[in-house]
């Protein structure tokens, strides 16, 4: 088996003087940009509704168990606005602008956002376990189409990915299933 790649370094250097503008995107850029800034949107809306739902519920839950499972939401509520940050900033590493309109947050993103009875914290624990079962199916598929088209894009999914994982596995183990 013969290894024939040859990086072709002079052709790079005068493509990259020549598109200075473009910043990090270079022409080996491997998918549709706009796509992936609307993708990359429709994910800070979800990120975004997963931080609301978190906060809304650690402030509204009672009960016996409260504590604990307030602690978790906070927790997690606070990695959901983180993720939604990486995925602003990968926007405008691309040339875009992130979209935190609220006006479109609920349309745009994956899951819901619920308000069950504060004194039902396993109705909580659910809707929360089921929002981050859609946000990993959903994430899973986007790094699949991504796949080595944009490594960045998908590297950073992946992590967010593995957090969201995280959730769902803590919030299994409260539900106590």
């Amino acid at each position: 088996m013969s290894d024939d790649f040859v990086l072709d370094v002079t052709r790079i250097r005068d493509e990259a003087r020549r598109k200075m503008e473009a910043g990090p995107v270079t022409g080996t850029y491997g998918v549709d940009k706009e796509r992936v800034i609307g993708i990359l949107n429709d994910v800070i809306a979800t990120e975004v509704v997963c931080w609301l739902r978190y906060t809304r519920h650690a402030i509204s839950a009672t009960g016996i168990d409260r504590a604990q499972v307030t602690a978790e939401f906070t927790e997690h509520a606070a990695q959901e606005m983180q993720h939604a940050m990486w995925a602003a900033e990968r926007v405008s590493q691309l040339g875009g602008e992130p979209d935190f309109d609220p006006a479109t947050l609920v349309q745009r993103a994956h899951t819901d956002y619920t308000t069950p009875s504060p004194n039902d914290l396993t109705t909580m624990l659910e809707h929360n376990l089921l929002a981050e079962r859609i946000v990993i199916s959903s994430y899973q598929e986007i790094v699949r189409w991504l796949s080595d088209r944009d490594p960045t894009t998908r590297r950073l999914l992946e992590s967010i990915l593995e957090q969201e994982e995280e959730h769902a596995d803590d919030l299994l183990d409260l539900i106590g299933t």
